[in-house]
């Protein structure tokens, strides 16, 4: 139920956003895929995740804009002991970004964000049942833009990720690479 209506008020205050946007005529939707390089900090490891996302989102203006994610990790391999462990993770989630475009067409463009994302870590142990620990991640980000045409860019980000209820993780640094489509 808690996610539903998460996803309702996410839903309606885009929608919102979006109407008074296409008025203004600076509506710009996207689609994207990155490539994440994860470096977790746990209690008893350092596991690092290769991870894809998939994101929607939109610029409202020159300088501001949300986007969906949706990010799904491969499996970092541990050892407690004589057992052998793998752990992964999904998340989802809402992010804000601020643009500041540079030259006359705005082909490179700073950006920073914040957002805020449910992570589910999978842990699968050899003589133990699988376990699951899911909690929210507040995420900040910093990167750069760069603009091919005026559909297709590449994005570049650093993102720092603190966790909150989630068993022996604390933070994580997250590196992306990506592209983009805009309509």
């Amino acid at each position: 139920m808690k996610k539903f209506i998460t996803a309702a008020l996410v839903s309606g205050a885009l929608f919102a956003s979006s109407a008074q946007a296409a008025q203004d005529g600076e509506y710009l939707p996207y689609v994207g895929m990155d490539y994440t390089y994860s470096d977790a900090n746990a209690k008893f490891e350092r596991p690092h995740y290769n991870s894809g996302s998939v994101n929607v989102g939109t610029m409202y203006n020159r300088f501001f804009g949300t986007e969906l994610f949706y990010q799904l990790s491969d499996s970092h391999k541990i050892r407690h002991g004589l057992d052998k462990a793998k752990t992964s993770f999904q998340a989802y989630g809402l992010d804000i970004y601020g643009y500041l475009p540079f030259g006359c067409y705005g082909t490179f463009t700073l950006l920073g964000g914040l957002g805020v994302g449910e992570y589910t870590f999978r842990k699968d142990f050899s003589f133990a049942k699988k376990q699951r620990d899911h909690g929210i991640g507040w995420r900040a980000s910093l990167g750069a833009m760069y603009n091919i045409d005026e559909h297709w860019g590449l994005r570049f980000l650093a993102r720092y990720v603190n966790f909150n209820q989630i068993e022996d993780l604390d933070h994580m640094m997250e590196y992306s690479a990506g592209i983009r489509y805009t309509f």
